[in-house]
């Protein structure tokens, strides 16, 4: 098995801690929010206000569970409109209070049922990707596990963008490419070491800029070993941040992204 593969491989795997379990260790009196105020509550998007060492701050993240129930709870981490559709509300309110806001993303990408398109699933997806472009407070987004397409991306137009190590963030899976580009499911550890998708490569493509390093015997044994690591990051990252000038800031965002088109030449 490729390195690429294996690294996949961990961000799959249904022990891997959650969205909820990171908000625990990180964050202190977590108050969770629900519904879109248009059409329902989607529990594959958790967010809500919490405290950071004393700062208010806003959380999101697309949650997955660890046994059957709790995955058709929260979808298998593949979230409706209407998710993201709250988690925009959440940011919005963030913005209007100048909370910084913190997001966590696992997901192998956005629900793709009739009822999500019937819904407005890319719409909803693009107005995020639109609206975190230019709301006027800091954004923290962290790969805590899979990074799907568009459903991770909706999460992800940060000032700073980070990984843990066995993370990892693609147009479409590894299975997706193999059938797609050779239609040979078999290929699929050449795809992903192709695809580039994990913490290292992505680091160096400029994707993200920090990667934190996973405990040997796995992030499910010892999460404490990596939120220690990400603890120390937010407590530097988030009052640089939030100290800097409102323009400035969405100058930075907006030349982070348009980087990309360098990078690629």
């Amino acid at each position: 098995m490729s390195d690429a593969m294996k690294s996949v491989g961990i961000a799959r795997m249904i022990e891997r801690p959650n969205t909820k379990q990171f908000i625990r260790e990180l964050f202190k009196d977590f108050m969770e929010f629900h519904g879109d105020r248009l059409f329902a509550d989607d529990g594959a998007i958790v967010g809500g206000i919490a405290s950071f060492e004393g700062t208010p701050v806003t959380v999101v993240g697309i949650q997955k569970g660890h046994t059957l129930e709790e995955n058709l709870k929260c979808n298998f981490g593949a979230p409706n409109p209407e998710g993201y559709r709250k988690a925009l509300r959440l940011m919005k309110q963030a913005e209007k209070f100048h909370r910084p806001v913190i997001t966590l993303i696992n997901t192998a990408g956005a629900f793709c049922g009739i009822g999500a398109e019937e819904r407005g699933q890319g719409e909803a997806i693009a107005k995020n990707l639109l609206e975190m472009s230019r709301l006027k407070t800091p954004i923290i987004s962290i790969f805590i596990g899979e990074g799907g397409s568009g459903g991770a991306l909706a999460l992800a137009v940060g000032d700073t963008v980070w990984m843990l190590e066995h993370g990892m963030y693609s147009v479409l899976s590894p299975e997706g490419f193999a059938s797609i580009l050779w239609r040979d499911s078999s290929r699929v550890a050449e795809a992903a070491d192709l695809m580039k998708m994990t913490s290292g490569h992505l680091l160096e493509n400029h994707v993200v800029d920090r990667v934190f390093k996973e405990p040997e015997e796995g992030l499910e044994h010892n999460l404490s070993y990596t939120t220690d690591q990400l603890r120390e990051a937010l407590r530097e990252t988030i009052p640089e941040l939030m100290e800097m000038e409102q323009k400035e800031l969405l100058q930075k965002r907006y030349e982070r992204f348009r980087k990309f088109g360098e990078y690629a030449e």
